[in-house]
């Protein structure tokens, strides 16, 4: 019997087309995603020329202001001078106006607005994303002690002057430097200095002998002021213990003695008082004293009359006072 004939199911169209049209949809979601919505972002083109190296930075990096980011990379080329042995490497950048403000500036165009930044001292340098990865990134700041720089239009898009980042300027010391000059000068340093210090190795032999033997005498003289001091110090201590004994077995004489000189001045005060008494111009004692030494005036005066007149006339003195 011949056998049945298989037929295969027809492919359906719609649902094959639905497929690929929701893998198309999903991948514009994606790129709308991950690229930021920067197909829909209004940008302004840039130009940075950089002389030296630019490993590291590629499309996409970042362009930033201060660590801010306001752009990307856009694209990098590569413009080399045979004749002259020399290139350059212009870097286009597409700035974001929508995240630069520019304050106090009445002209609101971008361009003109980068311009008058150029003039007042902005410019783009490498800077280094991770030094791990070697990753490098455009960043604008401004240099206000640079010379003025008048901006520059390259196929309608404005340049904005370089500067050379941390690492090239480095790398632009050590070229400056004289390297064989340094390493010379660094032996000649250091022959000069084994010199010196042989010196001072043959100075510091006898020095330290000298040293020592000071150092031994003055050990020696420090212990026999210790032991005079000792001997003072106990000298002390005994003269204390001798005052005291003596204060104590003396106690009983200063006592009396004590009394003693308080009697005398009391009885100093009392005769101070007398005297005080005898010498007031309105008390009786100075009135009897004064009396009493008138009538010794007087009497004074009757005797010496007396003894004129016995020494005149003796016998008849004598018989009158009879």
């Amino acid at each position: 019997m011949p056998q049945p004939e298989m037929r295969m199911a027809p492919t359906k169209p719609i649902v094959v087309g639905t497929f690929v049209l929701g893998a198309l949809g999903l991948g514009i979601v994606a790129i709308l995603v991950f690229g930021g919505m920067r197909f829909f972002t209004e940008t302004t083109r840039v130009m940075v020329v950089f002389p030296d190296s630019v490993a590291g930075l590629s499309v996409g990096s970042p362009v930033t202001f201060r660590g801010v980011q306001v752009g990307r990379v856009k694209d990098i080329e590569v413009k080399i001078d045979v004749r002259q042995q020399t290139n350059s490497i212009p870097v286009y950048l597409d700035l974001e106006p929508a995240r630069i403000t520019f304050i106090d500036y009445s002209v609101r165009d971008v361009h003109a607005e980068l311009a008058e930044a150029v003039r007042k001292g902005l410019r783009a340098q490498l800077i280094s994303q991770s030094y791990v990865t070697g990753e490098l990134s455009v960043n604008f700041d401004f240099h206000r002690d640079l010379a003025v720089v008048q901006p520059v239009r390259t196929g309608g898009v404005i340049e904005i002057p370089t500067i050379p980042s941390d690492l090239e300027d480095l790398k632009d010391q050590f070229r400056r430097l004289d390297l064989p000059a340094l390493g010379q000068q660094t032996r000649q340093t250091l022959v000069s200095l084994q010199k010196t210090l042989d010196q001072v190795s043959a100075a510091v032999g006898p020095l330290t002998a000298q040293m020592s033997i000071t150092l031994t005498a003055t050990t020696h003289a420090i212990g026999q002021i210790e032991s005079n001091a000792t001997r003072t110090l106990q000298s002390i201590d005994r003269l204390a213990i001798d005052g005291r004994g003596q204060l104590k077995s003396k106690g009983d004489e200063l006592d009396t003695l004590l009394q003693t000189a308080q009697k005398t001045t009391r009885e100093a005060e009392t005769l101070l008082g007398t005297l005080n008494d005898m010498t007031d111009p309105h008390s009786e004692l100075r009135g009897d004293l004064q009396a009493s030494v008138r009538d010794l005036a007087a009497t004074s005066s009757h005797l010496r009359e007396f003894t004129q007149d016995l020494n005149r006339r003796p016998i008849r003195t004598l018989m009158r006072n009879q």
